[in-house]
């Protein structure tokens, strides 16, 4: 077993770089965020799971405090062959939304250093649009890297993941409220998924982007309106891992400038944790919560906005 390098780059704020963890599958090239990876390990004993998803090729217990994790074949789930050399594998043990899991891959290659603006928003005609796995695309090396949208596929599985399960709270008898909510999020399943919620919760004005330069773009052409910010975004949600510009950066830029300091921003992300926590503060968001947490987004919406 083998932890995984995580340098001090995590722990800067507003840089928007991160690091990304090659692996392959059947020879294709992918990428998961450090952030998410908790350890590599190679291939270990499995008890399969009967009625499981034919994904999920069992459980297994890495180590004493991770506990039992459930082991997902990535490469069966994508449709791509098994391996030449099956006892050579690698499991993934992944830490994201409070929550353990692990994917069975290949190889693992290298750690990259790389800014997300490297990161392209994948070709909806090739990578499945709306249904598609992929969340960014980077060259790295001379070779293109996929990044996998990991809480897609364990929503997909139907494994604790992604948004909780929380309806809003008060329900029919919220007030409605029509004034402009902007929403960052490049999983386009999370994107639905939270603008349904935020709609059942009586949010009827939701500006929805793709990622944090998308989002800046449009929030910069505000400051020359002479309005108040506010009167054209009440709030931002943002995710943090988001191709071309995070959510950290995003939220940097917001709070450094004296016209948009005034929007409230809210970082809404799979990855909150002590480290995580530690920079959000530093680059001034209002609040912070992790998607598991679905229950604690709406009271913190009506503090900041009502």
């Amino acid at each position: 077993m083998a932890g995984v390098r995580k340098s001090n780059i995590l722990l800067d704020s507003g840089t928007n770089e991160l690091e990304v963890l090659e692996f392959t599958i059947a020879n294709q090239h992918f990428g998961i965020n450090v952030s998410k990876v908790n350890s590599i390990m190679q291939t270990s004993e499995v008890t399969p799971m009967p009625n499981a998803s034919p994904f999920v090729e069992g459980i297994f217990k890495p180590r004493e405090e991770i506990g039992i994790l459930t082991l997902i074949n990535l490469g069966a789930y994508m449709g791509l062959p098994e391996s030449d050399f099956p006892d050579r594998d690698i499991y993934i043990i992944t830490n994201f939304n409070n929550n353990y899991s692990a994917f069975h891959v290949h190889t693992v290659e290298a750690i990259h250093r790389i800014t997300w603006e490297r990161i392209e928003k994948p070709d909806p005609t090739i990578y499945g649009g709306a249904d598609g796995l992929a969340t960014g695309i980077a060259r790295i090396g001379g070779r293109l890297v996929t990044i996998i949208d990991f809480e897609k596929i364990l929503l997909e599985i139907g494994l604790k993941s992604g948004l909780g399960t929380e309806e809003p709270y008060n329900g029919e008898n919220r007030p409605r409220y029509s004034r402009p909510i902007m929403v960052v999020e490049d999983s386009t399943v999370l994107e639905r998924l939270l603008n349904e919620f935020l709609q059942k919760a009586g949010f009827t004005n939701i500006i929805e982007c793709s990622n944090g330069k998308e989002a800046w773009d449009i929030i910069a052409s505000f400051k020359d309106s002479g309005l108040p910010v506010t009167d054209h975004i009440s709030l931002l949600i943002t995710d943090i891992e988001m191709p071309k510009m995070d959510g950290h950066r995003l939220t940097k830029l917001i709070k450094d400038d004296e016209y948009l300091r005034e929007i409230p921003v809210i970082i809404f992300s799979s990855l909150i944790n002590n480290d995580m926590r530690h920079k959000g503060e530093q680059v001034g968001a209002n609040a912070q919560i992790s998607k598991a947490d679905l229950h604690k987004l709406l009271p913190t919406i009506d503090l900041l906005i009502y």
